[in-house]
């Protein structure tokens, strides 16, 4: 079974703009546990105060599987473990595993630690001693080894031995610069698995884009342990992520990595990282990605149809995602037909199923964009029902925004809906005149509707098509509903911005009360 060691709490947290409390770290290394990686590293316990209350936490609590490490590095030149005060952290961590990094690459141990050579050996033998001397497993991090080996092959196997002869449970070869080749890796592993008989790992960094494949050379070269971290966040272009990484191993390498059914859960993982870390998902990432599954060509889709396969290399679900069908300009009839299907409509009139494909052909060549507006998708359809009928029915609106003394911005709208045969007339005031646009609406519907109340504007956005006409430009307004764990994306586009996002208002309501009362 190949060991997954998370870094994400600590190396993770070494990329820019990902910052995480120790209340996340305790968060998310749950998480972690939970899907079963054999190793959580939690923190350098000697550099700041948040790892030092992680590790305080984390020994009170139960970990199921994983097991935390503490990470720091080898003790201070002309000086011993025993009276480092890095060392004397990471014991106090109390952790069961402890990693630590020294140098293989001369340069830096010339130029950075400015020391000799013979005395990097000693302080990386030794500091793996003492700290297997109290009672730690040790995993050992030989940074910038593939730079070092190219340096000076065999020094770098030199520091290897150091801290094989010190205890080490395992060395970790590391390409700390990120900017190895696959060809590379693969080379000097098997050189170096001639020169030493011991369990190592690999630990890259993806600065030339390598980092996941320059990971799955290594274990096919023997390697037991991956380190990495989630989404493959960390610093300057990230670390290889450990996401991409367990789905290759268990699906294409067909070796074990999470225990059963860990790996549907990977989908869960990585969202939650990036809603604990409040960042946006990459929707591009392959295999948790919300794109990753999308089909949007005609082509592609019509195929799908006919064997799910076709164009997906693994089955969605596998690693807890699912297939979409994306409605735009390039889609086809069998676009429109898993878009109905995905609702729940009758699909079956070929007729309409044409008519909304070139519907929607028309407006993408006005500014819609429907790739995000499947609610929108659904109502064209929905519409094109001889027996549909919309829950109310728009007659006019009025908004006004103004600017009083002692009052400054003001925005009142008046809408005027006929609801089940009656008129009704209401006004509203807002922050803006969108916001009073939706209080106007919403006033007028909820007392015949009123699950209205639950329903909450998820995200509004505005894009400018042609921005070489100024102000007449064509505006494309996105919004997003939610209803409890239903969300809905809905698309209105105009030359006024006002019509453009009473277009995507009336949908988003309009799809929200048939899905109502469809349940």
């Amino acid at each position: 079974m190949i060991q997954i060691y998370d870094t994400t709490l600590r190396d993770g947290t070494q990329g820019e703009g990902f910052n995480l409390s120790a209340s996340d770290k305790i968060h998310i290394a749950k998480k972690l546990d939970n899907l079963g990686v054999s190793f959580i590293e939690g923190g350098w316990p000697g550099s700041n105060p948040k790892d030092v209350e992680f590790f305080d936490r984390a020994r009170d609590l139960d970990w199921n599987i994983s097991k935390i490490s503490a990470f720091g590095s080898t003790c201070r030149v002309k000086g011993g473990p025993e009276d480092d005060a890095n060392i004397k952290a990471l014991i106090e961590a109390n952790t069961p595993v402890c990693t630590i990094f020294g140098k293989s690459w001369n340069l830096h141990v010339k130029d950075v630690l400015q020391t000799t050579l013979a005395d990097n050996l000693r302080i990386i033998e030794d500091s793996v001693k003492y700290l297997r001397q109290n009672g730690k497993y040790v995993i050992y991090d030989a940074e910038h080894f593939f730079d070092g080996w190219k340096a000076d092959q065999s020094y770098a196997l030199e520091t290897l031995q150091a801290a094989i002869r010190g205890g080490a449970e395992t060395v970790v070869i590391c390409d700390t610069n990120g900017g190895t080749m696959p060809w590379e890796i693969e080379n000097i592993f098997r050189s170096l698995k001639t020169k030493i008989a011991h369990p190592f790992g690999i630990h890259a960094h993806n600065d030339a884009e390598c980092a996941v494949v320059n990971s799955l050379v290594a274990i096919r070269e023997g390697a037991i342990q991956v380190q990495g971290t989630i989404n493959g966040v960390g610093e300057r272009c990230g670390n290889a992520n450990l996401i991409s990484i367990m789905s290759d191993i268990e699906l294409k390498l067909g070796l074990q990595c999470l225990p059963p059914g860990g790996l549907t859960k990977l989908y869960e993982v990585s969202h939650y990282v990036d809603e604990v870390a409040n960042l946006t998902p990459n929707d591009h990432l392959p295999f948790v990605g919300k794109s990753a599954f999308a089909h949007k060509g005609g082509v592609h889709v019509a195929a799908m149809r006919r064997n799910i396969l076709s164009y997906q290399h693994i089955q969605p679900e596998k690693v807890g995602n699912q297939m979409r069908v994306v409605v735009s300009d390039l889609s086809g009839r069998g676009n429109i037909l898993s878009a109905g299907e995905e609702n729940g409509l009758d699909v079956s009139n070929n007729t309409v199923v044409v008519d909304v494909l070139n519907e929607v052909k028309v407006l993408e060549s006005k500014g819609f964009s429907f790739e995000a507006a499947e609610a929108s998708v659904a109502l064209m359809l929905q519409r094109q029902q001889p027996d549909y009928v919309s829950p109310f029915e728009l007659i006019d609106f009025f908004v006004n925004v103004e600017h009083r003394q002692g009052r400054g911005i003001f925005s009142e709208a008046t809408v005027k809906v006929k609801v089940k045969g009656e008129i009704l007339h209401t006004a509203a005031e807002g922050n803006g005149p969108v916001n009073a646009l939706d209080l106007a609406l919403r006033k007028a519907l909820q007392t015949t509707y009123p699950q209205l109340a639950t329903f909450h504007l998820a995200d509004f956005k505005v894009r400018i098509l042609d921005s070489d006409n100024g102000s007449e430009a064509i505006t494309r307004v996105l919004i997003e509903t939610q209803n409890g764990n239903k969300r809905w994306g809905t698309v209105g586009a105009s030359a006024n911005i006002i019509e453009a996002s009473w277009k995507a208002l009336v949908d988003s309501i309009e799809f929200g009360l048939n899905v109502a009362a469809a349940s």
